[in-house]
């Protein structure tokens, strides 16, 4: 781990990029607009002008969203001290990408065709060793436990052949990769945020199960170790009418995330809302950083900024694109103070 004091140039660099986040006055004039054509006219105001203008369609837009958040992990990789941290917010996408190659290598047993297309750059393993290493079957040089788990995933296929225990056992394996990289960093802040974004994940799983009436032992699968809030904890609200869960989780800040919508009443409702709300209590778990010139948790709190920033251009480019509600549109974007 860097000390402290290294991290004083990274902050500085950091809030000289901050020129690179959007304002929310750009979102509003993207939604306020009337076509795809026009909305992407005001995007191509910002920083994303560049990327805007390598698609061969105005409907290729999730290209320049990730070509934008490339280049800013790129860039923040080349100067962070320790750049662990940029592999922490990264490494979602490698699982990602692991999940469409196994889908895509079952499909091909099974007589249909190879799918890339919803492969992402946005990991930090090269998408073509990536490839390569699922055409060989040879994973030995896969990192992040993904060398044991791959395997473990395909004969976990042969046995069930449910594709849920797949993404569930590679879900498990992501946050336990996620928990071990923060603490070999051994910053607290990073450990923190990796409990919360557990918390946060757990709380989604455990509404989606509410709403499909699952059994406990069925949601114990889909509960990851490691957060703030035990799985018996969750486990033991399952049962309770939702509206009571913030009072019996009210020793966490999660909890809080309740108090931030208006109907809890309605699960299909409750879902949409939780989603913003919790993101942004992953945003909240590092907002103190900004306070700090030397804390390396800004590193996490700027790439998650982006983060957010990529999801409320996506959800407004969509609104437009499909033309619907704008003010529903409006009451997803995200907020990261």
């Amino acid at each position: 781990m860097a000390p402290a004091e290294g991290y004083g140039y990274a902050v500085s660099r950091l809030r000289a990029m901050s020129g690179r986040l959007l304002e929310e006055a750009v979102l509003q004039r993207i939604l306020e607009c009337e076509d795809l054509d026009s909305a992407l006219k005001v995007l191509g105001e910002t920083v994303y002008s560049g990327w805007l203008m390598e698609l061969k369609g105005s409907s290729e837009f999730d290209k320049a969203i990730e070509a934008e958040l490339l280049h800013v992990y790129s860039e923040v990789q080349k100067f962070v001290p320790d750049d662990r941290l940029v592999q922490l917010c990264r490494l979602p996408y490698d699982f990602h990408n692991v999940k469409v190659l196994m889908k895509s290598a079952i499909l091909v047993r099974d007589g249909g065709e190879r799918r890339f297309d919803l492969l992402t750059r946005l990991g930090n393993i090269s998408t073509d060793d990536l490839i390569m290493a699922m055409e060989s079957e040879d994973y030995r040089l896969i990192p992040f436990g993904l060398h044991g788990l791959i395997p473990k995933c395909f004969a976990l296929w042969e046995q069930t052949k449910d594709i849920f225990e797949v993404e569930k056992t590679l879900d498990s394996g992501l946050f336990t990769a996620m928990r071990k990289i923060a603490a070999d960093c051994k910053i607290d802040s990073a450990v923190f945020w990796v409990r919360g974004k557990i918390d946060a994940e757990n709380i989604r799983n455990l509404l989606r199960m509410k709403r499909m009436d699952m059994e406990a032992g069925t949601v114990a699968g889909f509960l990851h170790d490691g957060g703030f809030i035990s799985r018996e904890k969750l486990l033991s609200i399952l049962s309770e009418p939702v509206e009571s869960w913030p009072r019996v989780l009210s020793f966490t800040d999660a909890a809080k995330t309740f108090s931030r919508v208006q109907d809890a009443g309605d699960l299909n409702t409750l879902l949409v809302d939780m989603e913003k709300v919790l993101d942004e209590y992953i945003a909240g778990m590092v907002e103190n950083s900004k306070y700090k010139a030397f804390a390396p948790e800004n590193v996490i709190s700027f790439l998650w900024r982006k983060e957010l920033e990529a999801k409320n251009v996506r959800i407004a480019l969509v609104s437009v694109s499909n033309d619907t509600d704008r003010s529903m549109a409006r009451g997803l974007l995200r907020h990261a103070g």
